[in-house]
């Protein structure tokens, strides 16, 4: 496997090593002894899995007390995948960045503690897995709005399908007492 630059520290994009002949695709979704020696922190506690129809956005979401790494991919489809720096403090506070995850690509994503999540559905029914490090905790989600103006996010849609929660997060001002602290 191959960990790339993603521009903000601590989030990894990860290529596993793809076998794939005529039967098929094998890669490894996990292997915690190799994603160790990379430095993707853990344990992980939690797997989720999300399926999506096409614009559907989810997010973006961040658990404040007890902040969940997340290991995301992509295993049917395509996603437009965004991860927002919100710790106060942090050099690169406010910055995103945004890629495709998909199917095809087998792109892994690791979105550490202290960082927002969320993804948008490109493609008919998108189903994503990802691996957290923390439980959920619904009394703990917090959430900033999708389209925040002073992130400026370019999502690949304008007018996606949201939950009613998703739907009325505030924005990142709005949040700021409710955003972690920076810790180096």
């Amino acid at each position: 496997m191959r960990v790339l630059d993603t521009g903000l520290p601590d989030v990894m994009l990860i290529k596993p090593d793809v076998f794939q002949d005529r039967r098929g695709v094998f890669f490894e979704l996990h292997h915690f002894k190799k994603y160790a020696d990379a430095g993707m922190p853990g344990p992980f506690v939690q797997d989720n899995f999300s399926r999506s129809v096409r614009g559907t956005l989810r997010g973006l979401h961040y658990q404040l007390r007890n902040p969940q790494g997340k290991l995301v991919t992509v295993v049917d489809g395509v996603a437009f995948d965004v991860v927002v720096d919100i710790r106060k403090g942090s050099p690169t506070f406010k910055q995103w960045i945004g890629l495709e995850l998909s199917a095809d690509n087998q792109l892994q994503l690791y979105v550490p503690p202290g960082f927002a999540h969320g993804f948008c559905a490109l493609a008919e029914s998108v189903a994503l897995l990802y691996k957290c490090t923390e439980f959920y905790s619904p009394d703990d989600e917090r959430g900033i709005i999708w389209n925040d103006s002073e992130l400026r996010i370019t999502w690949p849609v304008s007018d996606p399908i949201l939950s009613s929660k998703d739907a009325a997060y505030k924005s990142l001002a709005d949040m700021m007492g409710e955003l972690p602290q920076y810790h180096r």
